[in-house]
């Protein structure tokens, strides 16, 4: 069974903001709901946790207020780090939903069984993400993630089953 990352990261804080307190953060996620008063969040690689006070936004980034950081000084010192959460603070999903995260590390397989190696990259393009397949020797395979090309996905079992990939000109 595949291990979870035990954080993920939100965004990156830049420089102070102002002398009340204030850091912007450079968002990485769609979960903004993640980032709301009364959240908490865990900063730098020690992952220090910090309860967000108020949040606002200055064009493209949202200025973060911690409980407990009330000047430029102290905030300064988060400068450049990493905001993460736990992933038991992600929202539940639906049956038949994933978290890219959860994927990762899946043995890959064809419908009749044939084992294709591990999913070790997502890649997200405009149209659809595609998933990066190594096999035991590093080779790589591309699949794209349709819904016509992923047949099943079983997290328990640690495994995905995929569509035969066909290539144009084969058996012609």
């Amino acid at each position: 069974m595949v291990s979870e990352p035990a954080f993920l990261v939100l965004g990156k804080l830049r420089r102070a903001h102002g002398v009340q307190g204030e850091i912007p953060l450079e968002i990485y996620t769609h979960m903004l709901e993640l980032l709301v008063p009364e959240s908490v969040v865990y900063v730098g690689e020690e992952h220090h946790p910090y309860k967000i006070e108020r949040t606002r936004y200055k064009n493209q980034l949202l200025l973060i207020k911690f409980y407990e950081i009330d000047d430029r000084t102290t905030v300064s010192m988060l400068t450049n780090q990493l905001v993460y959460i736990e992933t038991e603070q992600l929202p539940p999903l639906s049956e038949d939903e994933y978290y890219l995260h959860e994927l990762i590390g899946l043995g890959i397989y064809e419908q009749d069984g044939r084992y294709l190696g591990v999913l070790s990259e997502i890649l997200e393009t405009g149209a659809n993400d595609i998933y990066l397949i190594e096999d035991e020797s590093g080779e790589e395979t591309l699949i794209p993630a349709t819904e016509d090309m992923i047949i099943e996905i079983d997290l328990s079992q640690g495994k995905m089953i995929v569509g035969k990939m066909t290539w144009y000109g084969e058996g012609n």
